[in-house]
Formats: structure tokens, sequence, C-alpha cells
């Protein structure tokens, strides 16, 4: 196969943190493959009467936390002229980033593969998308209204409430029945009736099990992940909240959830992803930018950007093909 010239879209690359990026370790592993790569940003990605085009900016990377990149140049080129596009941009889920969807979709007209599918990443939002996997899931509510919510903490006792277009455990809630702030809180999350929130029976196991973190490339998952154990006083199971990562292997329930989403994903074009697990039940379906490569490599001595890789270069040769 001839030289790859690899487009990854993400946020700015010197406002990364270089020791946790997930991105980061992509670039590194597609540079020792002598991979061309071409960094952009989603304000460097525009249509051109119809035609996709960016500015791409040639880098070198590394892995050191003082020095992980180096510009070599940058020029305007239309999409077209790369093998492969990463769309890595972190949330929020707002409309900018549904349009670069479109201009990336514009790209895999042309004939790039896009990973993930930008019409999949405009369709399967992170969270409402569990409600195609019920069976997999716990009992959850979709809703913007405050009586639907207040009726389903009756039924459930303690619930989870969460927007659905943020990350990092931003403005996630636990409401408990009888609790004094249950209206200001349901009033905040919906933005007084007008957004559409995700709300969640309660699951115990996360104050000791954590909140795990699996990833699936291609629809198959990695053998190890992690579980974020909230820290004390705090519920939330994110490594941006404070959470701390620990390691544990897939267990029989893990792997039946996996086998249950795992051929919707490939349908999708939804080549790496990242899904959350409290106890014996899926909460979300990152699609976006999964994270966690760095801290399940470091626990187990493995290498998922080359497993990534791996898999890449493989769907790349089979549509050559």
């Amino acid at each position: 196969m001839s030289r790859i010239r690899i487009g990854i879209v993400m946020d700015p690359i010197e406002t990364i943190n270089p020791k946790k990026d997930s991105t980061l370790a992509f670039m590194v592993e597609a540079q020792s493959r002598g991979w061309q790569i071409a960094y952009m940003t989603m304000g460097d990605l525009y249509l051109n009467s119809g035609r996709a085009e960016g500015l791409m900016r040639h880098v070198k990377v590394f892995h050191d936390p003082d020095h992980w990149f180096e510009l070599e140049g940058e020029e305007y080129c239309p999409l077209s002229t790369l093998d492969v596009i990463l769309m890595r941009k972190d949330p929020p889920f707002d409309i900018e980033f549904i349009i670069s969807t479109y201009i990336l979709e514009r790209a895999e007209l042309e004939g790039v593969t896009v990973i993930n599918s930008p019409r999949s990443l405009r369709d399967v939002n992170e969270k409402v998308f569990t409600a195609w996997f019920p069976q997999c899931c716990p009992p959850g509510l979709f809703t913007r209204s405050k009586d639907a919510i207040k009726k389903f903490i009756d039924v459930h006792h303690k619930i989870v409430i969460k927007p659905t277009g943020k990350m990092g455990g931003r403005s996630v809630f636990v409401i408990a029945k009888d609790d004094p702030n249950t209206n200001v809180i349901i009033e905040e999350v919906t933005q007084y009736g007008t957004c559409y929130v995700q709300a969640q029976a309660y699951i115990p196991e996360i104050v000791k099990g954590g909140d795990k973190r699996i990833l699936l490339i291609d629809g198959v998952p990695v053998d190890h992940g992690i579980a974020r154990i909230p820290s004390g006083g705090d519920h939330r199971g994110n490594l941006a909240a404070g959470a701390q990562a620990s390691g544990f292997d897939l267990t029989a329930r893990d792997r039946w959830i996996c086998d249950q989403i795992g051929p919707v994903l490939r349908e999708r074009g939804l080549f790496f992803v990242g899904i959350d697990i409290i106890g014996d039940y899926m909460t979300e379906i990152n699609v976006t930018s999964p994270t966690g490569i760095r801290e399940i490599d470091k626990i187990f001595h493995i290498d998922i950007s080359s497993l990534f890789f791996d898999a890449l270069t493989a769907l790349l040769q089979s549509k050559r093909k």
C-alpha cells in the first residue's frame, strides 16, 4: 500500500493534555507507521462550491509532555486528497459540530473514509442512543417535562439526571425522593422545560465498582477497560471530575452487552466507540471522541492505538480491493 494520508480533526493541539489525550496517541501511532498526518481544527473545514476542503497543517508528534508537536507547514487542499479522516472533536454537540459533519459527509462522498461516519455522528446522540438497546440499560427517561421527571423519581426513588449534549460529568445530578432541591435541579438541567435531558434509575454499584469504560474497535471490544471510581464526596465517575481509574477485565455481562450493540455500531459506520457501564447496565454510548486509551494501556501494558490502526489498515485495504 502506498503512503497513507490521514487527516485528524480535533481541538487545538496546543490545548490538549499530552499525558492523557487519546487523539495524540493515535497520531503518534500513525506517524510510527509512516502515515502522513494532516492536523485540522473544526474551523479549518469548509465547502467550496460543494467540494469539501480544508486548511491542513503538517505536524510531527511526540510522547513528550513538554514538547508534543511541531508544525511543519500548511496548505489548503481538497479533503479528497486524504485517504482517511478521524473526527476527534470533543463535544459540545451543537449546531457547529453538526455543520462540520455535513462537510465531512461531502468528503466521504468524494471517496474519503471518515471515522466515525459523519451521518452517524449526527444520528447517534451519546445518551439518547441507549434507548435503542433497552435490554442493556437501566430504566430511563428522555424528556423536557418536570412532571414526568418527578413521576420517574416517585417510581425509582433515586435517579441520575443529565443533559444530552455535554461530557466529562458536567451538569450531572443525583436526585433522591423528597430532595428539597428537586425542582430547582430539574429547572436548571432542562432550562425551564426547553431542553431534553436523560434521567436514569440510580445504580448503587457506582460507589464501589465505578463507571466502567469499554472501548470497541469495529464493533469488537478491547479485552480490558478502566473503572472510574468517584472521589469522596462526588457521585460522578468521570476522570475529568476527579474520579480515580482502576483496570478490569471484561465480564460475561460486559461481553453480552458488546455483542448486543457491536453489529449495530458496525452497520452504522461507528468504528471507534466507548461505552459506559455501571454494574450490569450500559448508561452511555460515546461516539464523538472516546477516550481512555492511555489509562488502559498504562495499566495493562497493551497498545490500543496499534489495535486500532491494524483494524483501520484492514478496512482501507478492503475498500481499495
